[in-house]
């Protein structure tokens, strides 16, 4: 079959602008004829209206999710001298942010259905650390593709380590364990606000959460060069500011974010109901949580075929993520690996691919891509 004229992406976020234009407009305008572009009124502003939404005390917005995560690291004083464990299947950001801060990063692997950190093996770091490696200070549970983490024995094996738990929630904007938001579990949390994700600038952006006040007011001087006094630090401070007209045009998205979750669960549904009695499985969802569908990520062996059968039917996909961190040539041989190996991370690294999934898909569209997933069962 030739592909269609026209190809429907995996990702679009200029759908996103369109489909609130007029609001996004007039905030960049009120912004721009403020005459204050950075950490003014509009920033205070998404700050308040982001943690109200979130259900934490404080906010603080910054440069982009990977500063968010470096920043928090930072404000716990954790850097040199101090190991931290995330995973391996994951962006890059992670494990970047764990090295800006100056900590050595401990790559565990992941459960193979969920794709997030595997809790056993945490916890078994925990209890008995690699050799030859800093403490363990703090582990990053990663929120990979909407949905939680096995949350409940990473805080209890936390908790009795000692070690910080910091929540990574790049990608779960909105999704929930037992009724609560993720991001309110940990010491605090990491939200990207890259143009793709759930909640998106239209340009880079992060924002860091805490119920923490202490700590949100060190990270909030941390962002700009230390300071409390103008000019003047009191702590080592760094450059990562949220702008002024993305924090407006990131007040507008705020407003949407809920309902354009709730469509990416429907569009999610319809793909669950077309793959039924197909090749492939429908995304595992975490018992007691509420999954927001960054990503609708599919598994198999056959993934190459798959997708250019897809792609031979105008369906986008993509793949997250096609080498595990610690196989990158910048980490390889370099980082420190937890005793599985990260094994079923480069499983999955082989097999994974991501169906279209967005809030501005049209019915219309949908529909073809359920068309072509049923088509792979025949």
């Amino acid at each position: 079959m030739n592909a269609p004229q026209t190809m429907i992406p995996q990702a679009n976020p200029g759908a996103g602008y369109l489909a609130q234009k007029a609001e996004i407009d007039a905030a960049v305008q009120r912004a721009l004829g403020s005459g204050w572009y950075i950490l003014g009124k509009e920033g205070e502003a998404f700050e308040r209206e982001f943690a109200a939404w979130l259900g934490t005390a404080r906010a603080v917005g910054c440069a982009n999710g990977t500063d968010a995560l470096a920043l928090i690291l930072r404000g716990m004083g954790i850097g040199e001298g101090c190991t931290v464990a995330t995973v391996s299947h994951t962006a890059v950001a992670t494990v970047a942010a764990i090295e800006m801060a100056g900590a050595t990063p401990l790559l565990l692997d992941i459960d193979p259905d969920s794709y997030t950190m595997d809790a056993e093996e945490l916890a078994s770091v925990l209890e008995d650390p690699p050799p030859g490696l800093p403490p363990v200070r703090a582990a990053i549970a990663v929120h990979l593709y909407g949905q939680a983490c096995e949350l409940d024995p990473m805080l209890e094996a936390c908790a009795a380590a000692e070690v910080a738990l910091i929540e990574d929630c790049a990608q779960c904007h909105g999704a929930t364990l037992h009724g609560r938001k993720l991001g309110t579990f940990g010491a605090a949390a990491a939200f990207s606000l890259y143009p793709t994700k759930n909640l998106g600038a239209l340009g880079d952006g992060g924002v860091l959460a805490t119920d923490d006040e202490a700590l949100a007011e060190r990270i909030a001087a941390i962002r700009q060069y230390g300071w409390r006094e103008r000019y003047v630090s009191s702590l080592v401070g760094v450059n990562s500011r949220l702008d002024e007209v993305q924090a407006a045009i990131l007040r507008v998205k705020l407003t949407a974010l809920d309902a354009g979750n709730a469509r990416r669960r429907a569009i999610a549904a319809a793909y669950d109901a077309a793959l039924q009695g197909g090749p492939l499985a429908p995304p595992e969802r975490r018992a007691d949580a509420e999954h927001v569908f960054h990503q609708y990520v599919l598994r198999s062996r056959h993934r190459s075929d798959l997708m250019a059968r897809l792609r031979a039917e105008g369906v986008g996909t993509g793949i997250h993520y096609p080498v595990p961190v610690h196989l990158q040539s910048a980490y390889r041989d370099r980082v420190a690996l937890g005793p599985a190996g990260c094994a079923e991370t480069a499983r999955a690294a082989e097999e994974v691919f991501s169906l279209p999934m967005y809030p501005e898909l049209t019915d219309a569209q949908v529909e073809h891509v359920c068309a072509a997933l049923r088509r792979l069962g025949e």
